[in-house]
């Protein structure tokens, strides 16, 4: 028998149980007491929050509901199998789990031999495809279910809101119910618990969430809406939102992203657009707003309205619909000249001329040429799918009774609203599309790709490209343009803190307080460490009354990986711990300093040779005998 050491990082012995206690106390304000609600803060006895997990695209479960023999596999499919994600039955058997993954492009309904559903509960997003390793695919909430363990949340106090992400928005009622579902689950967690619930939405969550509310809109009297909201909903933490699109959807549109899935661009591409969803994402111009086609009564009548989509004049004095760049540049094979491009009203004499000899003719759309249907009906003679495109784009989206998603987002009219997403990562904005010489859905290749970077634009090619990056990139996902529109929601003066995103003493913080802001960008005058990850927080100075609005930009945070961002639910944690002292002098936390939270916060200092935060942290070696 042999004795090893085991070395072990951990919260400070003598002072072990105080600061467990507080940060467990952190957790017990979710627990214990009952609570009022006044002017966006908790006050007086503390709350049972609920929180409640809207998670993004692709990242719920899907099982299967039918039984599905697969020829030439030993792998079949029958009720509750996982489909979404299960890679094996993906390698083995692609073609039946394809029948089980496509909707029929027009209607959205099931393939006739599969069908598949969203499985329920936080397992049917804490983790995709467990036990193989797909990396950010696989894994999501499950970093973020386990801190909430880790501070003694209950098992009621969590709760999950999966839901079909392949379904566009009106979908998703006239099949599951899910926004009626979704009423009863607030109502139920407020029965339950005896207070509001706090929304987590990631992604196209948030876009979920979006109409959500638009919906209740219609099912509630309309004065009792904000009192149902007020009631139900203490804040919504917005995280990663797609506000005006992402680029990225283009891509998956026309020559298909495999999310790092063993399939082929064009199987992808064939599967990404048999689903509705896949047009919700699309970027759109932040200058044109839509009318509701019909205006419904909580009471159930139904009387048509005016169907009307208007752009500011900013939209035709700006370029690129306020993104960076036009976000397609196409090259088409042109025979039969101008007549074949019925929505471009107007072209170069070069392009024209082109044209006549049948050359190919590069032509490029705006956000706004996209989301409106020009970009479709311009290649509708050279790509099949362009009919299925258009047809889904007015059925779904511009003629939908509840709301054109594919229009700005004014600030939700919930009491307490953070915004958070990554920034200066690498991300795509814009692309050149050629036709592949292949049938459908192989027909168009990428020829280059447009990046913004930390506040400038350059392309895979190296090619010089025009356009106006903006002070920041996205997080590569969305662009920084579409990610930062939650800016207008600030108030008309702003308080700015940059701080470094692990854990600090106070001396690396820089504060700019009052900043002016006229609901447009708002961008710090501030100093950056080129090896420091900073988090830089944009919080109300003057407020909405009875509102209170919050950005948190941080620093290369990956779309997918920032709902496992440690300093991220730091700071959430930390900013809830605020909200339920009545006597908090302040309507935000203190960025002053950050200490270690979990045990997991210790760490080594090599270059002082000793446990960093040593008031907090210490080596522990304990023996153990095997």
């Amino acid at each position: 028998m042999t004795n090893d050491r085991e070395t072990k990082k951990s919260i400070m012995g003598g002072d072990e149980r105080e600061h467990r206690r507080l940060a467990m106390t952190l957790a017990a304000v979710l627990l214990l007491g009952a609570f009022q609600l006044g002017e966006g803060e908790l006050k007086g006895n503390y709350s049972k929050l609920s929180g409640i997990i809207i998670p993004g695209f692709a990242s719920t479960q899907l099982r299967a509901w039918s039984i599905l023999d697969c020829p030439y596999s030993p792998l079949d499919f029958n009720p509750l199998d996982l489909v979404w994600l299960d890679t094996t039955k993906l390698l083995s058997a692609v073609n039946c789990w394809l029948k089980c993954m496509l909707l029929d492009p027009y209607n959205q309904t099931d393939h006739p031999e599969c069908k598949s559903r969203p499985d329920s509960g936080l397992s049917a997003i804490t983790e995709l495809d467990p036990g193989y390793i797909t990396g950010p695919l696989s894994s999501v909430w499950k970093e973020w279910v386990k801190w909430c363990i880790e501070f003694g949340i209950e098992a009621n106090g969590i709760i999950a809101a999966p839901y079909d992400w392949r379904l566009s928005p009106s979908m998703l009622e006239e099949r599951d119910l899910y926004f009626y579902k979704l009423k009863q689950t607030f109502e139920t967690a407020l029965k339950l618990r005896g207070g509001p619930s706090i929304v987590f939405a990631h992604s196209l969550g948030n876009n979920v969430f979006r109409y959500f509310l638009e919906w209740l809109k219609l099912e509630i009297a309309p004065k009792q809406y904000i009192q149902w909201l007020d009631d139900h909903i203490y804040a919504f933490f917005a995280v990663g939102a797609p506000l005006l699109g992402s680029t990225e959807t283009v891509k998956g549109m026309l020559s298909g992203n495999t999310f790092g899935l063993p399939v082929s661009e064009g199987t992808a591409r064939l599967m990404f657009n048999s689903f509705g969803s896949s047009l919700w994402m699309m970027p759109f111009s932040k200058y044109c707003r839509a009318d509701a086609m019909y205006l419904k009564h909580f009471s159930g009548g139904i009387r048509k309205g005016p169907n009307t989509y208007q752009c500011e004049q900013k939209e035709f004095q700006s370029n690129y619909s306020g993104f960076s760049t036009n976000i397609i540049n196409i090259e088409i094979p042109s025979t039969r000249g101008i007549d074949a491009y019925p929505s471009v009203s107007e072209f170069s004499q070069t392009n024209y001329s082109s044209m006549e000899c049948g050359l190919p003719t590069q032509l490029s759309f705006s956000a706004r040429e996209i989301s409106d249907g020009t970009f479709f009906k311009a290649i509708e003679d050279y790509d099949s799918d362009s009919k299925r495109t258009l047809h889904q784009l007015k059925k779904s989206y511009h003629d939908d009774p509840v709301l054109n998603p594919l229009t700005p987002w004014d600030r939700p009219p919930i009491k307490n609203v953070f915004c958070i997403y990554g920034v200066d990562s690498r991300t795509e904005v814009g692309y050149y599309f050629a036709p592949s010489g292949k049938p459908y859905p192989d027909n168009w290749i990428i020829t280059d790709v447009i990046y913004e970077i930390e506040g400038s634009l350059v392309s895979r090619s190296g090619n010089q490209v025009e356009g106006n990056p903006g002070p920041a990139s996205g997080d590569e996902t969305v662009p920084y343009h579409s990610l930062s529109w939650c800016k207008t929601w600030l108030g008309p003066r702003v308080n700015i803190t940059r701080a470094p995103q692990s854990e600090h003493d106070g001396s690396d913080v820089q504060v700019e307080l009052n900043v002016e802001h006229h609901d447009e960008d708002v961008v710090p005058n501030m100093t950056r460490s080129p090896r420091v990850k900073y988090i830089t927080y944009y919080e109300d100075s003057e407020s909405i009354p009875g509102k209170r609005t919050a950005v948190w930009e941080l620093d290369k945070a990956n779309h997918r990986n920032i709902v496992r961002s440690p300093a991220l639910m730091r700071e959430l944690w930390l900013q809830i711990w605020h909200d339920i002292h009545a006597d908090s002098p302040s309507k935000f936390v203190s960025k002053a300093k950050r200490g270690p939270l979990r045990d997991d916060d210790c760490y080594w200092d090599y270059g002082k040779a000793r446990c960093a935060w040593p008031e907090y942290c210490e080596y522990r070696c304990s023996s153990v005998t095997p």
